[in-house]
């Protein structure tokens, strides 16, 4: 055997040897030793911060929005709506995006158009008080929440659908907003799924 072909299976040798070793290191106990961490100091977060209802049910996650609509598509009255989303048929994982229209883009301007109509006709109120994020998607598109400017102008609408009292449905959302991340960053907001399971316990 001559050098060459010596020194060539020594370099292979040592090539899988390390291949070997990264792949049990960075693989495999890295890899679980991440998921033991996530699993022991952020269960919720590490899970998917999945919401249970008050079976214990799973009905969504607190970081990705869902459309609260009637069997044919229809946005229901007693549930405050999301702001609208366009990945895929909407609030789609795995089409994560925004429309990608700038803000003279014509489809995008007559799309703002209609929602604003429509959202002004289903809730009772001048198109003039319907905030920007009720016609508008977030860059993701699963925006699960809301501004509490959007929730106001739901609140009348969900009290009389369920037969509350305005100022009960009011409490519920007020008790359901955050404020700013560490008091200055960002701007308060309204998690809608969170919102409407409490709506929805006070029915029992």
């Amino acid at each position: 055997m001559n050098t060459s072909t010596r020194q060539a299976g020594r370099t292979i040798w040592v090539a899988t040897r390390a291949m070997v070793l990264f792949t049990i290191v960075l693989g495999v106990i890295y890899t679980l030793a991440i998921t033991l961490i996530g699993q022991l100091a952020l269960p919720a977060q590490a899970n998917g911060s999945i919401v249970t209802d008050a079976q214990g049910t799973p009905v969504g996650s607190s970081l990705i929005g869902q459309s609260f609509s009637d069997a044919d598509g229809n946005p229901s009255p007693e549930y405050f709506q999301p702001r609208p989303s366009a990945a895929g048929d909407g609030y789609d994982g795995g089409a994560s995006s925004g429309s990608n229209h700038g803000p003279e883009n014509a489809d995008l301007i007559a799309a703002i158009a209609e929602r604003k109509a429509q959202v002004a006709t289903f809730n009772g109120v001048a198109e003039n008080e319907v905030p920007v994020d009720a016609v508008t998607a977030s860059s993701s598109g699963l925006d699960p929440h809301i501004s509490p400017e959007y929730a106001a102008i739901q609140i009348a609408r969900v009290a009389d659908a369920r037969g509350l009292s305005v100022e009960a449905v009011r409490a519920v959302v007020d008790a359901h907003t955050n404020g700013s991340d560490i008091g200055y960053l960002g701007n308060p907001t309204v998690n809608v799924l969170e919102l409407n399971l409490a709506l929805d316990e006070m029915r029992k």
